[in-house]
Parts: C-alpha cells; sequence; structure tokens
C-alpha cells in the first residue's frame, strides 16, 4: 500500500511491517487485537536491535501504533498516526455501522464482505503476496471482529508522552472534529501559541485537503 511514498522516505531506514494475516504474515489462530498486534511490533523492534524507532501507522495500522505507543513507550521515538481514531465514536457513522455489521457475526458477514472485496485493490495487493490467499475471507472475519468492538482510549491518551503527529484528509472516514478533540487530548490547540512559539507543546496536526481514506496513503 505505502509503496508509492517509499521513495520520499529514502533518505531513513524504513521498516514496513506485516500485521497480523496481512501481506506476508498468516492469519493464525490467536486473536486479532491492537494490543496483540502492538506486542508484536514492540518486540520486532527489539529483535532487530533497535533501542526506539519512530513509528507511523495509517488507520488499522494507525491504531495498532498508537497502541503501540501506550503499551510499551519505551519503543517508540516518535509517532505519526494517519486517519487514526482514539475511539470507536471517531468514525464516520456508515463507516462504524459497516463494522459492527460485521462484528456481530464475523464468520457470515465477512464471507459476503470478502467476496465483494476481491473487485478491491486491497484484495489485489493481498492475493499478489499472501503465502496462501486462500485464507482471504478468515482475515476478513478476524479484522471484522476486531474492528467492530467498541473502544475509548481517551485516558490514556491524555497520559501519553511520546511526540506525536496526526495527519487525517479533509473528507476522511474518521471525522474531522474527532481528530481535532484527538489533538487536544495530547494537550495541542488548547491556547495561542504565541509570537515565539512558545505555547505549543511537542505535538502537531495536519488536515490535509481533497484527500479520502482511501487515498490518503499513497498520497
Amino acid at each position: 500500500m505505502f509503496g508509492p511514498v517509499l521513495p520520499a522516505l529514502a533518505g531513513r531506514q524504513v521498516i514496513g511491517v506485516d500485521l497480523q494475516g496481512h501481506g506476508r504474515t498468516l492469519p493464525f489462530d490467536r486473536q486479532m487485537s491492537f494490543a496483540n498486534m502492538a506486542t508484536d511490533v514492540a518486540e520486532l523492534i527489539k529483535y532487530l536491535g533497535f533501542e526506539k524507532a519512530d513509528v507511523m501507522g495509517d488507520s488499522m495500522g494507525g491504531s495498532t501504533a498508537l497502541r503501540l505507543a501506550i503499551d510499551h513507550p519505551e519503543v517508540v521515538d516518535k509517532l505519526i498516526l494517519v486517519s487514526t481514531p482514539y475511539a470507536f465514536s471517531g468514525w464516520h457513522e456508515y463507516n462504524a455501522q459497516g463494522m459492527k455489521q460485521i462484528g456481530a457475526a464475523p464468520e457470515q458477514a465477512a464471507e459476503q464482505a470478502a467476496e465483494g472485496m476481491k473487485q478491491t485493490p486491497f484484495y489485489q495487493m493481498y492475493a499478489a503476496i499472501a503465502p496462501a490467499p486462500n485464507n482471504w475471507t478468515k482475515l476478513v472475519a478476524q479484522v471484522g471482529e476486531m474492528l467492530g468492538k467498541d473502544y475509548d482510549w481517551s485516558d490514556e491518551v491524555r497520559q501519553m508522552k511520546v511526540p506525536t503527529m496526526l495527519v487525517v484528509g479533509d473528507w476522511d472516514a474518521v471525522r474531522t472534529s474527532h481528530t481535532a478533540k484527538f489533538f487536544e487530548l495530547l494537550g495541542g490547540g488548547l491556547q495561542d501559541a504565541q509570537w515565539d512559539g512558545s505555547g505549543m507543546n511537542a505535538n502537531r496536526l495536519a488536515i490535509l485537503p481533497g484527500l479520502t481514506h482511501y487515498t490518503i496513503f499513497s498520497r
């Protein structure tokens, strides 16, 4: 997914992570959760011999990255969250209802959703590198069950110390009002920063024009 933007990061070492069930990683039988996948990333950072890493995630990857910063802040230097809510309520109603539908009956709903998604670039990218493309329906079921669960991490976000940048499209599936509240939970935008910027903290917010949840990761 991020292939088009990788050249812009060529001055840095970039490590692309295939989360559970994604890319070259099988959708094994362990329950899929943001906490489990965040622990996977924390252990990978340690395994590769790094004390800390700058971490960027988009959408589900962003929620995993956020959970990483909450549960394993010792391995995160800076955090970039793209199209990422801190609570389930951050999604627009259309998107939330779709997630709830799959989450309510993951196996039944996933079979229908998985078949429909075979016409999208998401399936085409998955099938191109997945070790077992026939696991597609199982992956959709796992993701749907996880995404359909309600959550609210606002109390934990308030305690975060990791410098964080929030990035969202102005026509994103994540509400812009929710992202503004997210920034405020991080202590951002609560006062005038003054002429010399002394009123700022280490966190940043970017709302990018003309982008959606489905184009932002490649733009």
